[in-house]
Formats: C-alpha cells, sequence, structure tokens
C-alpha cells in the first residue's frame, strides 16, 4: 500500500479522514492508529511523512520519487524519526534521546515527524515523558504512535491524540489474494489465520522452520491421544530445542491453538473452517474421541494463558510444562 488509492481499498475510513486533513492542510499534531497487525500502520505512517516532505506531490498523493520520498521508504530521512521497542518496551532514554533531536532546527526544513511504533510497550516513565511533548504541540512537529493494543495507552495521551481505528481485513479477500499470488489454498487459509500481513504471509509459506513447527505440532497432538506417557518427553526432545525464540514460542502456541480449534470444529461438523489439521486425515475424527467439547474450551483458554504468560517473562520451557500437564489432565 504505497498510496492513499491502494490504501483506501482496505482502509476506507481511515484513508478518507486523513487524505480529507491533507486536502484541508489540517494535518494533526498527533494521531494513535490503532488495528491489528497487517491492517495497513505502517503504511499511514509513512503515508502522512511522504505527504509532509514530499516535493512533487499530485494532489494528496506523493509522488514516491523526489529524494524525500526515497529517503523516508528508506528511513534515512534526518527529520522523520522513527521508534520502536528497545526489547519489550519503549523507555525512556529512547523518549530522551528523540527530545534531543527535536530541540535541534530541522536540517531540510522546520517540520518534523516521529512514530512510535508498539506505543502500548512505554514504560510509565517513557509515556510520561512523551506527554509533555503533546501537552506542546507545534505546528511543525507531528506524533505518529502506532498500536495494536489501544487498551494499554493511558487515556492523557489518547485525549491529546486523533484517534484512527482501523478495520480488520477482509478474511476472504484476503486468503484470495494471498492465491492470487501463487499460494496453495489450504496454505493460504491457515496463513490468514495467524496474520493480516502478505509479506510475513509468503515468508512463512517458504520457511522450513515453519514447515517443521507445523509438523511438530500435527506430531504432539497426535502424541497426546496415542502415547500420551510420552509428550513429556517429546515436549523436551523436540518441541523445547525447535522454538527457541520468544516470537518462534508465541507462533508455536498460535499453532497449537488454532490445531485444537480444529478439533473442535471436527465435533461441530465445520471442517471447513480447519486449518492445521487436515480433515481428510484420521488425527481429527481421533482427536475428537478424545478430546470432549467441554474439555477442548479447557485447552482453548489454557493456551491463551500460557501466551500472556509468555508476554509477562515466565520461563518458556516451564510454561509449556505447566500447559502439557493442563491438556493432559
Amino acid at each position: 500500500m504505497k498510496t492513499w488509492s491502494e490504501l483506501a481499498e482496505v482502509q476506507p475510513l481511515a484513508s478518507k479522514i486523513i487524505t480529507n486533513s491533507i486536502k484541508k492542510d489540517r494535518i494533526s499534531h498527533a494521531y494513535l492508529i490503532q488495528g491489528e497487525r497487517g491492517t495497513g500502520k505502517e503504511a499511514i505512517a509513512l503515508l502522512l511523512a511522504k505527504g509532509i516532505f514530499c516535493e512533487n506531490k499530485a494532489g494528496v498523493e506523493p509522488c514516491l520519487k523526489c529524494n524525500a520520498c526515497r529517503r523516508i521508504t528508506s528511513g534515512n530521512h534526518p527529520d522523520v524519526h522513527w521508534i520502536e521497542p528497545d526489547g519489550q518496551s519503549i523507555k525512556i532514554e529512547q523518549i530522551k534521546n528523540l527530545q534531543k533531536e527535536f530541540s535541534y532546527s530541522g536540517l531540510e526544513s522546520n517540520r518534523k515527524v516521529y512514530v512510535i511504533k508498539g506505543a502500548d510497550t512505554l514504560t510509565v516513565n517513557a509515556a510520561n515523558r512523551i506527554l509533555k511533548f503533546l501537552e506542546e504541540p507545534s505546528k511543525q512537529t507531528t506524533a505518529i504512535m502506532l498500536t495494536e493494543n489501544s487498551g494499554s495507552i493511558i487515556p492523557t495521551i489518547r485525549s491529546r491524540c486523533q484517534v484512527i481505528d482501523l478495520q480488520p481485513l477482509n478474511l476472504v479477500s484476503f486468503q484470495n489474494h494471498l492465491v492470487e499470488n501463487g499460494m496453495a489454498k489450504e496454505n493460504a487459509v491457515l496463513m490468514s489465520a495467524l496474520t493480516n500481513n502478505m509479506d510475513d504471509a509468503f515468508a512463512w509459506n517458504d520457511n522450513e522452520w515453519f514447515a517443521s513447527a507445523r509438523k511438530l505440532v500435527i506430531q504432539l497432538v497426535e502424541m497426546f491421544t496415542s502415547n500420551p506417557d510420552d509428550v513429556y518427553l517429546f515436549v523436551h526432545n523436540h518441541w523445547v530445542p525447535h522454538f527457541k525464540e520468544r516470537n518462534e514460542q508465541e507462533q508455536g502456541f498460535d499453532l497449537l491453538l488454532l490445531a485444537f480449534k480444529d478439533i473442535l470444529y471436527f465435533h461441530i461438523e465445520n471442517e471447513a473452517s480447519m486449518t492445521v489439521l487436515a480433515p481428510t486425515d484420521q488425527l481429527p475424527e481421533k482427536a475428537a474421541m478424545y478430546f470432549s467439547q467441554e474439555k477442548l474450551v479447557t485447552i482453548l483458554n489454557a493456551i491463551l494463558m500460557a501466551k500472556r504468560k509468555l508476554k509477562q517473562n515466565v520461563h518458556p520451557t516451564l510454561v509449556m510444562e505447566q500447559l502439557t500437564l493442563q491438556i493432559q489432565g
């Protein structure tokens, strides 16, 4: 989504609100753009920045070819600053450095833009620091805050921003788009259950680690139904070594969640919604006989709780051990 017209196809309301502001030269001093991953938050931030600095705009559309547009795309424009979480959060030192940058005059104009990705991860001190920035708005400064979790943004920050809500992408449309670009239908169904992001979907589709992760999830479900006494050993010998990084562990739980949802779908004769397990295999039927619908609901809640524990920095091996016992119980 490199133009406002492209963005309007997936986010018509957000696109209309912002382009009307650009036409009337009433760009807000601060935006809070909230929506799920892949819904266009960074695309909007880039387009806004280009709209401010582009040297050859055609109406609201940036030219995408001038020096300013190209440097904003590459992340090298001296007056456009991006802040991302340092580890699990955005820390006060990062905001102090940003304020220091903004104490200087713009290198190429008096305009400055800063984009805060994962604004919900601001520490309390960092949030209070950025709040002071927002309380003294300058017409020459535009803040763009991006978040997937708007509930974690403190009310005093929200009240000083123009809030732009992005709608979830249409699932069927996204699947069709993946298929049109060469992805197998069954893989497109799985990817659409995991992400709204085209680049992520194709990266995972071609990734050997991801393919192995999916096989491990299927094997684990089969172990629960066929060899429950060996599950603990399987987790330590195969699951833990494969899912090493935090993002891999979260993705493992996402796949496991979908697999147990598949068993529930098989129970209620909704095989068309299955993603990880193949309806034509024997495993869904076997697992449906082993796990009751009530038990599956309990398991799904346990997996969601395991994901929350990961985000709370509980040791991942301990989280997986506890989840294994809950599924077996």
